[in-house]
């Protein structure tokens, strides 16, 4: 009959096909998927840009060298200080009270000179390459793997250095009111740079 005929005839126009003869669905927008890879390549102005940038990390070798040189410097005043202080002690070796001030002052260049050395390892770690802890060139404690690292060493140094500069004037000031003023001051400033390094020590947490 010719309405079984009609019945029979597959509908179009409205609806998906499904089956094997239905084409590809839209294309993807590139860049917007969740695996995208990365953006278009760099020109070449943005090339020579980056190839400059990452070429003037090198210029870290020049404070680098400088505070080697002024550790080193800080290390043989030391040194020097101690060679002059033996003649001293020799040829008048009481009070000792008088005598004591000349080891404190070797003390300060000491601490000095390793403050200058802790600064020069810690700008080569972040600006040039790591120095690996595990083949005994430099100590594990050394390794600074960012500026609050390299930043904590330092201050812990000053603080040192100023503690053992104080000790050096209490022994040697007969002005017990200069001492009192000068412990003051210093108390404040360990107490600063102390609460400095608790608020900044955790900020990339």
């Amino acid at each position: 009959m010719h309405s079984e005929s009609e019945s029979t005839e597959p509908v179009t126009g409205s609806g998906r096909a499904t089956g094997p003869e239905a084409g590809p669905g839209p294309e993807p927008v590139a860049g917007s998927g969740p695996g995208a890879g990365p953006g278009p390549p760099a020109g070449p102005l943005e090339a020579r840009a980056e190839r400059a940038l990452t070429a003037s990390l090198r210029l870290t070798y020049i404070p680098v060298v400088v505070l080697i040189l002024a550790g080193l410097g800080a290390f043989a005043y030391g040194i020097a200080v101690f060679i002059h202080s033996l003649g001293s002690i020799v040829g008048h070796p009481f009070p000792v009270g008088n005598q004591i001030g000349y080891f404190l002052l070797d003390i300060d260049l000491f601490l000095i000179g390793v403050t200058l050395l802790i600064s020069a390892i810690g700008l080569y770690e972040l600006f040039i390459r790591d120095i690996p802890g595990d083949q005994a060139i430099v100590p594990a404690w050394l390794e600074i793997h960012d500026l609050n690292a390299l930043k904590a060493r330092v201050l812990a140094m000053i603080v040192l250095v100023l503690a053992v500069s104080f000790a050096e004037v209490a022994v040697d000031s007969p002005n017990g009111r200069q001492v009192l003023e000068l412990g003051g001051g210093v108390a404040l400033v360990i107490v600063a740079l102390t609460i400095f390094m608790r608020l900044t020590g955790h900020a990339d947490d």
